[in-house]
Formats: C-alpha cells, structure tokens, sequence
C-alpha cells in the first residue's frame, strides 16, 4: 500500500492476463479500482477475489467498450461508487481475434479490430475525461507491432495500436494544460492467454530466444510499470510510448 492510497482507477479489460495483474498492483498500491470486465464472470470473480485477498476495494462493470451506451453506463457505475472524480484511467482492452492476410480481410473484421483495440481507448478517454480534475494519468495500451506491423497476420491488429500510439501523444499535448498525463506501453512478447491463442508455441519460443533476456516478459511486469506511470513518480513523463520488451526492440 502507498503511492496511489485513496485514488479511483478504472481499467478496461481488467478482468484476465494483463488486466487482471494492472487491477491488482493498483489496488495494492491502494487505489480503489473499477475492473471492467466483458466475456468471462469468471475471470471477473477470480480477479475481484485476488483483489479482496491484497486488501483493496473494487467494484466489477460489465461493458463492451466499443459501445457508448455501455461506456456511459460504466461511467455511471463509476460515480455511484466512488463519487465523481477519478485519478487514473488504464485503457487495457483489446485483442488480436485472428490472423489473416490483406486477402483475407473484410469489412466486418476490419470495423472490429479497430473498434476493440481504437474505438474503444478513444470513447472511454472521452467518456471519462471530465470525471479528471487537475491532474490525473492515463495509460494506454499500444504494442510493440504497432511499432514494427506485427507479425504475420497481424498487420492490422499492428495499425490499430500504432493508432493508439499517436493519439496518446496527440492526446497529452490536448490534456498536459490541465496536469493530466497521457502515456502508453508497447508490450512485446508476454506471457498471456493472447499468445496462447495466437501464437504458436515454436514462434513464441523464437521470439525468447532472439530476446536479449532470453524470455517472455510477464503480466505483474507490466502491471509495474502501469503503476509507475499512474503514480506520482513519473509526473514529468507524458506523451511517451514506453517499450516493454526485455530488450528484442529499442526505441
């Protein structure tokens, strides 16, 4: 407990992998977290219990975050808990769904990789915007393939977060007048049910060993560094897209 005690976080996407591990270290941190949760109850009750075991305080809300109804009702569920003002925003949801090739691409895959991984960072930033008042910090989920395409089949899934990229610079030059921090990551290989399901384990284990630290990273990492740029700490730090990739690419 300590740096984040009594400050409100909301966290799309909290309810597995790295969600989960971002929801947790900020509660332990003493934040009282709002774990948006989508396709699992039971991934939501798994990370509710994780939370209640270090101590902290949070509520669960269902939203699909590529809709604004549910984004406003996430909103409303948000004040009625925890009053009118949060301090840090976590935009964690996303997702790959499938690879495929410029050939293989329709609209409808097309209109759902950007909304998940796009839409939603922009109309949850907009929807929670005015619950900041001075100060405050988002964190962003981008990528490593936003920055290099991806690998194959995943160039648009790569274009969806290099979106995510230039809006989080775009955004904390927009939001810095009003002390409030905008920053993303770029995860590289970590170790989540992402890859589990996208990923074959060959792939994944070549990727280790081209890594300068020779592994996949894990979730409580990132949940780290998440905690870092929602804390006190990096109060000078914004625009910034942050590489966490054990060294495999620099910026």
């Amino acid at each position: 407990m300590g740096n984040l005690n009594n400050k409100v976080a909301v966290v799309t996407g909290g309810a597995r992998d790295i969600g989960r591990a971002v929801c947790v270290k900020l509660a332990q941190e003493g934040a009282k977290v709002v774990v948006n949760y989508f396709d699992s109850e039971s991934d939501r009750d798994e990370t509710m219990e994780l939370i209640k075991s270090v101590g902290g305080e949070a509520i669960a809300v269902y939203a699909d975050v590529t809709k604004q109804a549910d984004i406003a009702n996430m909103v409303a569920k948000t004040k009625e808990a925890f009053g009118d003002k949060i301090d840090i925003l976590v935009n964690v949801a996303g997702g790959l769904f499938a690879r495929k090739t410029i050939d293989e691409v329709d609209e409808d895959f097309y209109n759902l990789i950007m909304d998940v991984n796009f839409k939603s960072t922009v109309f949850v930033t907009k929807a929670f915007k005015p619950l900041f008042n001075q100060g405050g910090s988002i964190v962003n989920f981008a990528s490593q393939a936003g920055r290099d395409g991806g690998g194959p089949g995943a160039f648009l899934y790569g274009a969806s977060k290099g979106a995510v990229s230039t809006f989080t610079r775009g955004l904390a030059k927009e939001l810095g007048p009003q002390g409030i921090r905008v920053n993303a990551l770029n995860p590289g290989m970590i170790a989540t049910k992402f890859h589990d399901d996208f990923t074959k384990d060959q792939v994944r284990q070549n990727v280790a060993n081209a890594t300068p630290l020779r592994r996949e990273g894990k979730a409580c990492e990132v949940a780290d560094l998440v905690a870092y740029l929602a804390g006190p700490e990096s109060s000078f730090l914004t625009g910034n897209n942050v590489d966490i990739n054990g060294g495999l690419a620099f910026s």
